[in-house]
């Protein structure tokens, strides 16, 4: 397994050491620079032998509401988040297919979010490359289809992570909790679960599909 980060190495290792087995490697990059992507990639592939599966799970979240972003922030914005939500990803996805086998079984797991059906007025960039994403990601099933490689997109809600902290402390935690008829949102062991099946053999049939995960605190038809 090859684990990316972009700022926290020490967190990079952490979850390396903690990982079991040996030949697990740990890459760097800035996923908005196009050459960093490929070299991340391409030197994650000679580690590893090949890529048999790509989890593009980067994402950045930047509030900057229409209303009160100046333009210089919303221009930074937008440029920071699709590229890497969105740019990166389809960069890493083109250069990861140039090692994976045409012979049946690869796969490619889009982490996107409920964002992208609901809205994001605070950070409409962060909506808009979670909606790209879904559609890049069909795009690319029926792409790759008859080479065997099966594509699909996870739409979480929030999850306790470090990028969510924030919004999960105080009076903002307890309403963000409260969208969800569970009265919590998700632990990352839960993605981890559904991205584990999502990249099996056995989920090659669900290909093009957007599995939304989201403790049923956003429901659409």
């Amino acid at each position: 397994m090859a684990i990316h980060y972009a700022s926290d190495a020490a967190a990079a290792a952490a979850v390396h050491a903690s990982l079991p087995g040996e030949g697990h490697v740990v890459v760097h990059g800035d996923l908005r620079n196009a050459d960093a992507v490929r070299e991340m990639v391409d030197s994650a592939a000679a580690s590893l032998g090949g890529i048999d599966v790509l989890i593009n799970n980067a994402g950045v979240f930047y509030s900057h509401p229409i209303q009160s972003a100046t333009y210089e922030q919303w221009q930074q914005a937008w440029t920071d988040t699709l590229g890497v939500n969105l740019i990166g990803a389809a960069n890493a996805t083109w250069c990861a297919l140039q090692h994976m086998p045409r012979s049946g079984g690869s796969r490619i797991v889009n982490v996107g979010s409920r964002g992208a059906f609901r809205g994001e007025p605070d950070s409409p960039a962060y909506g808009a490359s979670k909606a790209a994403i879904v559609a890049f990601g069909q795009s690319i099933a029926k792409a790759l289809a008859p080479e065997g490689i099966a594509v699909t997109t996870l739409a979480p809600g929030f999850v306790e992570t470090d990028m969510a902290k924030d919004h999960l402390t105080g009076d903002s935690g307890r309403e963000i909790r409260g969208q969800s008829p569970f009265n919590r949102v998700a632990a990352p062991h839960e993605l981890a679960d559904a991205i584990v099946f999502l990249a099996s053999a056995e989920a090659e049939w669900a290909s093009g599909a957007v599995l939304d995960f989201n403790g049923a605190s956003y429901l659409r038809i």
